[in-house]
């Protein structure tokens, strides 16, 4: 095992590895912008390393200083997190060259992933389902004609990045051939890549993806499912396993389709392959080839740390568990708690947390960036952190759900905590009848959050007059 690793990262992702860390015995050491100097993971850290001012192209995103900061504090290892450069290659390639261990796949795997149009490729010549499409389009009538075939509606995608960028649906012809440019202008300006390609819209779409482990010792495994499919502008708010679609036959066709496309590509660490299911089909989407935000659900329903397994795989350790050990328990979701206005189409709201108070109670987890009032950076990402619950039902993790976060008070900005209970006492979700489209489709829950927010009051109250919730607490204390 390491015995220093540097956290490519910040925030709540960098406090989650080090804590992993810091279960194995391995120190660790917080690189850090100028706008993240006080912040809770470089005090947790072992060691830190300030890299540049706040934005991130200038510190998280520049490579070249994180090796330094690694060969200054002889850190053996750098974990990406996920974002900034967990996917990427020339990062990872870096790190090979300057003899540090980058805990994740290979730069090879990396690139086999990293373009759609070569991954639909070689998924389909593994075996794998992909949604029906193109290659890569030469023009406006090369679209056209491929959409003739493929059948409309069609979705145009890039090739290279994710998030949505650049996604845009034609229904029609005079549609599509209104979009292909902007679609390719758009990917160029993102990625820094215009290809393009078309796939068929799949109807009443989830999203559903598996979690897969592999070692070096020629071990692959996958982890279940979660279902992802309650997004805004294709970000993921809340997911939850396993998914209340998916069957045991199901997911084992699922996961090994998963298992199938990481050997395909050599795949070693932790990495996710996400498909597109309808109606009993599935179809490979894409793999984001690091650690997800949402891994803490499937820790929670199979018992399994991916952070630790992630650190004993880079280290050339064997995975810890089999595919027979894999049977999940129980069930988990994870409402992810942003600082953004849900009312104004979910912009983001950063600026000072003036109070702080994180639930607890039996079952419920919270990774958070935050250890109590702070700032929450327009620099970067939103959220300020993850809530998560577990119960033996999904009937009672969804209630405790709903319960955690009528006590998760956060004060001095606008957060989206309302709406997530909004969401939770919907009939169609707690039905497990919902698609990717949910959010466009229930305008209501913008005003059944204003409601909900209100029942938070009086936790609220208490949160603001400190020397009252002392008075509660020492109370509560004596009666018991």
């Amino acid at each position: 095992m390491f015995e220093k690793v540097l956290i490519a990262n910040r925030g709540e992702i960098a406090l989650r590895v080090i804590r992993g860390c810091r279960d194995l015995g391995v120190r660790t050491v917080a690189v850090y912008s100028e706008a993240d100097r006080g912040a809770a993971f470089v005090h947790a850290a072992d060691e830190s390393v300030e890299i540049g001012p706040a934005p991130s192209s200038q510190s998280y995103l520049v490579g070249d200083r994180i090796l330094e900061a690694a060969r200054q504090t002889h850190a053996q290892a750098i974990h990406p997190g996920y974002g900034f450069l967990s996917e990427n290659q020339a990062f990872a390639r870096a790190c090979q060259d300057a003899g540090i261990v980058f805990i994740g796949p290979s730069p090879e795997a990396m690139a086999a992933m990293g373009e759609k149009v070569a991954a639909r490729s070689r998924m389909r010549d593994s075996g794998v389902p992909v949604v029906p499409g193109t290659d890569a389009l030469r023009d406006v009538e090369d679209a056209v004609t491929s959409a003739a075939e493929i059948g409309y509606p069609v979705l145009i995608k890039a090739s290279a990045g994710g998030g949505g960028i650049g996604m845009r649906v034609a229904r029609d012809e005079s549609e599509l051939r209104a979009s292909v440019d902007t679609a390719r202008s758009t990917a160029a300006r993102a990625f820094g890549n215009d290809t393009i390609f078309l796939e068929r819209y799949v109807d009443d779409p989830r999203h559903i993806e598996i979690q897969v482990m592999a070692d070096t010792h020629g071990n692959v495994v996958h982890v279940g499912e979660r279902e992802c499919s309650v997004q805004r502008r294709h970000q993921k708010i809340i997911e939850e396993a396993p998914s209340p679609v998916i069957d045991s036959a199901q997911r084992t066709r699922m996961g090994e389709a998963a298992v199938t496309a990481a050997r395909a590509v050599g795949y070693v660490n932790a990495g996710t392959v996400e498909f597109i299911y309808s109606r009993g089909e599935f179809f490979f989407l894409e793999m984001n080839t690091r650690l997800q935000v949402e891994h803490p659900v499937t820790e929670l329903v199979y018992d399994v740390d991916l952070v630790i397994e992630q650190l004993r795989v880079a280290a050339g350790e064997p995975l810890s568990f089999s595919q027979a050990d894999v049977v999940p328990r129980g069930h988990a979701i994870e409402c992810r708690v942003n600082a953004e206005n849900y009312a104004k189409g979910f912009l983001p709201s950063p600026g000072r947390v003036t109070a702080y108070h994180e639930p607890s109670g039996p079952g419920v987890r919270v990774d958070s960036s935050l250890v109590g009032p702070g700032l929450v950076s327009p620099n970067y990402d939103p959220m300020i952190a993850k809530l998560i619950v577990h119960g033996s039902t999904r009937e009672l993790a969804i209630d405790r759900m709903r319960r955690a976060l009528l006590e998760f008070i956060i004060t001095g900005i606008r957060t989206n905590i309302p709406y997530h209970l909004a969401v939770l006492s919907d009939p169609d979700f707690r039905a497990g009848d919902y698609t990717t489209h949910f959010i466009d489709e229930h305008p209501q829950l913008v005003a059944e959050a204003d409601m909900w927010a209100t029942r938070q009051e009086p936790m609220l109250r208490l949160v603001r007059d400190p020397a009252k919730a002392a008075a509660i607490a020492a109370a509560v204390a004596l009666s018991t």
